[in-house]
């Protein structure tokens, strides 16, 4: 079984930036796949941002140019950096970790964006 803890949650106002963290309670390396959802009241899970084992990320449209998700094998840890931030990316953000055994989430942090 895998943990996941998320960090860095909070309230910033519009134009702000945050910056997530997600450990685990195991070694990082051995996921193929690590990425960031988030849900807004009333809304779907909607993925964020992926990073693989080779580094390759993707995002989604409404984040592309404003967060970048990166990895750091050695704190076992994934990192959200959320800049130009707009009411909008108001939600419960997500962490996500697959191996090829099974999927794994964490229990979520609260982003608020508000003046």
């Amino acid at each position: 079984q895998v943990h996941l803890v998320e960090s860095g949650g909070g309230l910033v106002q519009p134009g702000g930036s945050l910056r997530l963290s997600c450990a685990a309670s195991t070694r990082i390396f051995s996921f193929y796949l690590m990425a960031w959802y988030r849900q807004a009241p009333g809304k779907q899970r909607e993925l964020v941002a992926t990073i693989t084992r080779a580094d390759t990320t993707t995002y989604g449209d409404s984040v592309k140019g404003r967060f970048t998700i990166s990895r750091d094998n050695t704190k076992n840890a994934v990192y959200l950096q959320m800049n130009s931030l707009k009411p909008e990316d108001t939600a419960v953000y997500y962490c996500y970790v697959a191996d090829p055994s099974a999927g794994y989430w964490g229990q979520g942090t609260q982003v608020t964006v508000s003046s």
